[in-house]
């Protein structure tokens, strides 16, 4: 089995960005690796992500949400995450169970434990190997959202800037029950800087 591998972070945390460069090292050094993302990653689940991340969607209810994101993963679970796994391949996903959390059960007030439930019913408990949480405060993260005119802007961008500090809180617990798998690296340095600091922490834990 290979190892699965997530990617965290509050909006304009630049994860998405240092994915595609862990992926290219990861491959130079010689290790197998899948890359994914979510909501999203199969033709269903890209379906679901359109749904939950159209601007238009303001009415969405918070509970929907929530469940929208664990359908996409579920699908996204069986169809492509656990066949690579299986296949020995590493996985790294941009965005897996623990957004859900930060973002549903912490950030919209459904509740942490709430949340993980529905979500452990979804993957059948496969939680990831380890995850990287890319740290920014909101007021950058949004300010660099702002900056990057190419950008595709969702609906959780929308937000107001108290929910991203909510969000942010979120995590935090989240990586006080799970410390064991958090990789933390400070995102608020300059893109260059995160990608070390990632990288160098993430192959020491695959070897």
């Amino acid at each position: 089995m290979g190892k699965f591998i997530t990617l965290e972070g509050p909006e304009g945390s630049g994860k998405t960005t240092v994915a595609k460069m862990l992926l290219d090292a990861l491959r130079k050094q010689g290790f197998s690796v899948f890359a994914t993302r979510e909501p999203g990653g199969t033709d269903i689940a890209e379906q679901i992500r359109h749904i939950i991340l159209d601007p238009r969607n303001t009415a969405m209810d918070a509970r929907a949400e929530a469940l929208l994101y664990a359908a996409s993963r579920r699908q996204h679970m069986v169809e492509k995450i656990l066949p690579a796994l299986a296949r020995g391949e590493n996985v790294l996903c941009d965005r897996f169970i623990d957004s859900s959390l930060a973002y549903q059960g912490h950030g919209r007030g459904l509740g942490i434990d709430e949340v993980l439930q529905l979500n452990l019913f979804a993957i059948e408990g496969h939680l990831p190997d380890v995850t990287i949480f890319f740290d920014v405060s909101p007021e950058v993260g949004l300010k660099r959202i702002d900056a990057h005119k190419g950008r595709e802007v969702n609906r959780l961008d929308l937000e107001r800037l108290d929910f991203h500090h909510t969000v942010r809180e979120g995590y935090m617990e989240v990586i006080r029950r799970y410390p064991h798998r958090f990789i933390v690296v400070d995102a608020n340095q300059p893109l260059e800087h995160v990608f070390h600091d990632a990288l160098t922490q993430l192959v020491e834990r695959l070897k």
